[in-house]
């Protein structure tokens, strides 16, 4: 072979990689969940970084500590398996909660480097659960409202005994955006439905069940809907549509959209990851073998003597989650629960 046609396959093969790894570069909505690394652009590069710099924001652990009480080390993204909790919560101009707003999404997703798969559990909003921030049980998604990321990740970890490396906070502009900027996703609704849109305008989402393209809002309405089935199926609901979300983000045709989805992004977005760090997650696109796992919590709904309806996760099914979690995260597992409590 000659040295021009070496140089001509070396660059080829080179740009091949390069569109592998910028397919999953920007998705990190994780919102809608991995965000890849590499250059596709210059400037599409930078943006990204300035994007990301702009959204990063610390969480406060206790005793300042940089990692969760159930880690007795730090983590690095590039070595070892770790967890990110997916946050989305409508903080909306109109709403003008900022912080103090509940969460109404929950998901914990676990990536384990050697098997190169990722684990999502959705949390149901109305879980019964104790919060340390204010010491008393109450739903899950109060735990935002009272302290924000910090008292929601201690929640969390309190209630599962499983770390939370990283989280992502996302609010309901930035998914609509994401949506619409790589041109909808594709769903079989389940169901006729009517719901209201992300200005609260009464049934003004109306779709009919079967296999159709999807707007932002129309993704959103359909994620959010509590009507027509129950907590936990609203959960996998939730995950199916964020792996639809992946699929396209990652399609040929959403290449030149990037910098239209970095934008969604990065305007609507906080999380304690770094750019380099979230540049790590690369390794889990680079191969069609990626697997996405989903995991759910069984309980039960009722009222209780406040008069307000919560969701009760049974013991056995949380016990066999955090396991589960635990052991993708190379971490020890056990039955007696209270060794890996938060307090630690």
């Amino acid at each position: 072979m000659s040295e021009k046609e070496t140089r001509i396959s070396k660059r080829k093969n080179k740009k091949k990689i390069s569109k592998k790894k910028i397919l999953l570069f920007i998705a990190i909505p994780l919102s809608v969940l991995l965000i890849g690394g590499a250059v596709y652009a210059a400037s599409i590069y930078s943006q990204a970084e300035k994007a990301v710099s702009e959204s990063f924001e610390q969480v406060e652990r206790k005793n300042n500590k940089e990692t969760s009480d159930l880690r007795e080390e730090v983590v690095n993204p590039i070595e070892d398996n770790v967890s990110v909790l997916i946050i989305g919560v409508d903080d909306s101009e109109k709403r003008s909660f900022d912080e103090n707003s509940r969460s109404d999404t929950l998901i914990l997703a676990t990536f384990n480097k050697e098997h190169n798969d990722v684990n999502l559990l959705s949390i149901p909003r109305d879980s019964y659960v104790f919060v340390p921030e204010v010491q008393y049980y109450t739903k899950i998604n109060h735990a935002h409202f009272f302290g924000g990321p910090s008292a929601t990740i201690e929640t969390v970890e309190e209630f599962l005994h499983v770390p939370i490396d990283y989280y992502v906070r996302i609010n309901f502009d930035a998914f609509i955006e994401v949506v619409d900027s790589i041109g909808g996703i594709y769903y079989n609704v389940p169901f006729e439905m009517y719901e209201q849109d992300s200005k609260d305008k009464k049934d003004a989402i109306h779709l009919l069940p079967g296999y159709q393209k999807l707007n932002g809002e129309e993704a959103l309405a359909l994620a959010r809907t509590r009507k027509y089935d129950s907590d936990l199926e609203r959960g996998q609901r939730q995950q199916e549509i964020i792996k639809a979300v992946m699929k396209e983000a990652a399609s040929v045709k959403s290449l030149f959209k990037l910098d239209n989805l970095i934008e969604a992004v990065g305007d609507n977005m906080t999380t304690n990851l770094t750019f380099d760090e979230m540049k790590s997650f690369v390794s889990y696109g680079l191969t069609k073998n990626i697997a996405i796992n989903s995991v759910s919590l069984e309980g039960s709904g009722g009222y209780m003597d406040d008069g307000l309806w919560y969701y009760q996760v049974d013991e056995e099914s949380r016990q066999t989650i955090e396991n589960k979690l635990r052991n993708h995260l190379d971490l020890p597992t056990s039955r007696n629960n209270t060794e890996f409590s938060a307090e630690q």
